[in-house]
């Protein structure tokens, strides 16, 4: 029976997969992308969370300790991300963690080193810096409670198209509009446009050693349901001579440790390390009158901070803490980020009782969720996750399709919980100075919540410690590269998208010439998509 062979096969459509995609097949490699989730037109994008609308695309993930928020459809996490687009503080690509001892980023990897493919990513996309008059209500809110509390605050640039943006703050259902600029709109389409096949609701299993001579690995996949991602469908496997990881930090881990026995073994980094981003969501709930009366914000008489849903998600962040001489675990970022008011069982019940997460006090919370402002601490954590013995199939267990469930623990250590508790600290006492409003920590249950999983299988230069060499190839796989988010030594301080999308970019050299040594006929360093 014949077997079907390509160039190279990349696992994941997100900034990991699409941008090497692109880069690979642009250079005259034949390439195919396996896409675990759903392919979607912009109008099949919901301005709603229901089950079976929102859930087609978004995996809610639920770990021991932690809880995740993940793309599942093609354009992977970068479909339903918030679009803040951030270079990374220099800092950080110094970082050791709290055993204070190697650095834990690459040698070869300093923020100088990583600009050029920053510089080519922002011009991709693009990537645009609001203005004042771009940011929405909420974000003009908390830059001037910064300033009211003596910190500066700015505008985030954002991958959207502003005068596109039909400020619906929908953000994370997709863009109806195609204002934000996903992997839909520049890497993919560019990708296709020079051959390659993208594959969706394909779902990989296994890597292993190719039976076809001249490829060295072989993919397994199943095909599933598209109405119910647990039903199989069919089944199926491709040969290539180059393999890219790009399942995400959830994913990309656990499809490796199940390939162990296949591949003759795995580093013992694989599936370990993984961090949060830091992540740290809290609430205010603000005293509609002092907007006026502290911050000297225009209103009409009577009128209540019901704008809190109209703009974009994130519109303004303070950098006032971003300061490399502080010790780390002191750093964070502060931003004005938006959620809908469906999130509502999350934030504390605002008594100064034990937290309760029903009843009188936290329907009367909810009632004035037009008065939150939310707020996202973006922390140096210390990269505690490990994930346990993979499932027998896919990335994690479906309990149902809404909820899933991962073989993830995070038990955040003393350095971590240092970080969020001086993070906290800020936030609040931003908030309530001069009685502007009431800072309320957002928990719901979890000591974690993120959108931003990173780290599984970082690289580095230490074999202990990393599971990918410094050009994001797996150690004792030649030709299996990870590129997704889970390669991301640490946690960034910022919001990671535009890091995994210029690690990629500059992957994808390394990739290529590793890509000519095994016999493709392909050609290093393409113009970026949409470039003359």
């Amino acid at each position: 029976m014949s077997v079907e062979t390509v160039d190279v096969v990349v696992v994941g459509t997100g900034f990991g997969g699409a941008i090497p995609a692109y880069n690979l097949a642009a250079g005259g490699a034949s390439v195919v992308m396996l896409e675990r989730g759903p392919e979607m037109a912009t109008e099949d994008f919901a301005h709603d969370l229901q089950v079976g609308t929102y859930t087609r695309y978004v995996d809610l993930i639920n770990g021991d300790g932690v809880q995740v928020v993940a793309g599942n459809c093609v354009g992977g996490s970068s479909v339903v991300y918030f679009a803040a687009s951030l270079r990374a503080p220099s800092f950080v690509f110094d970082r050791t963690g709290s055993t204070g001892r190697r650095r834990l980023w690459p040698a070869a990897l300093t923020r100088a080193e990583l600009d050029p493919w920053y510089d080519r990513v922002e011009e991709t996309l693009p990537v645009a810096q609001q203005t004042w008059d771009d940011v929405p209500y909420a974000g003009g809110v908390w830059a001037a409670a910064c300033r009211n509390a003596g910190h500066t605050c700015n505008p985030v640039p954002l991958a959207v198209d502003l005068p596109r943006c039909t400020n619906c703050n929908w953000m994370l259902s997709g863009c109806r509009f195609d204002a934000k600029r996903s992997m839909l709109l520049n890497y993919l389409p560019a990708a296709r446009a020079h051959g390659a096949q993208v594959r969706p609701l394909h779902e990989v299993q296994l890597v292993g050693p190719a039976t076809t001579p001249g490829y060295r690995y072989r993919v397994d996949y199943t095909v599933v349901d598209p109405s119910d991602y647990r039903l199989v469908q069919g089944a199926g496997s491709i040969e290539a001579k180059i393999v890219i990881m790009a399942a995400g930090a959830m994913g990309t881990p656990v499809i490796l440790q199940r390939s162990a026995a296949a591949l003759g073994g795995v580093p013992s980094a694989v599936g370990r390390y993984f961090s949060p981003n830091g992540d740290r969501v809290s609430m205010a709930v603000l005293d509609e009158e002092k907007l006026g009366s502290v911050l000297g914000l225009e209103r009409e008489p009577g009128v209540a901070y019901e704008a809190f849903h109209i703009g974009k998600p994130i519109g303004s962040m303070s950098y006032d803490f971003l300061d490399g001489r502080l010790p780390e675990f002191e750093r964070f970022g502060l931003q004005q980020i938006y959620f809908p008011s469906i999130t509502n069982v999350l934030p504390e019940d605002g008594t100064g009782a034990e937290p309760q997460w029903f009843g009188v006090d936290k329907k009367t919370l909810s009632a004035r969720w037009r008065s939150w402002l939310t707020v996202l601490a973006l922390t140096e954590d210390d990269n505690e996750g490990v994930f346990g013995p993979p499932p027998p199939t896919g990335n994690f267990v479906r309990a149902a399709p809404t909820a899933s469930v991962t073989t993830l623990s995070y038990r955040p250590n003393a350095a971590t919980l240092r970080g969020w508790e001086r993070s906290d600290a800020e936030i609040r006492a931003i908030i309530e100075k001069d009685g502007l409003g009431r800072h309320l920590s957002w928990v719901g249950g979890q000591p974690s919540l993120s959108a931003h999983p990173l780290s599984s299988c970082r690289i580095g230069d230490d074999p202990a410690t990393s599971a990918l060499t410094s050009d994001h190839e797996l150690r004792g796989s030649p030709g299996l590269f990870v590129t997704d988010g889970s390669a991301v030594p640490t946690s960034l301080t910022v919001n990671p998208s535009l890091t995994i999308a210029a690690l990629a970019e500059r992957a994808s050299v390394a990739i290529a010439r590793c890509a000519a040594e095994a016999g493709i006929a392909v050609t290093a360093g393409v113009p970026a998509p949409g470039s003359a």
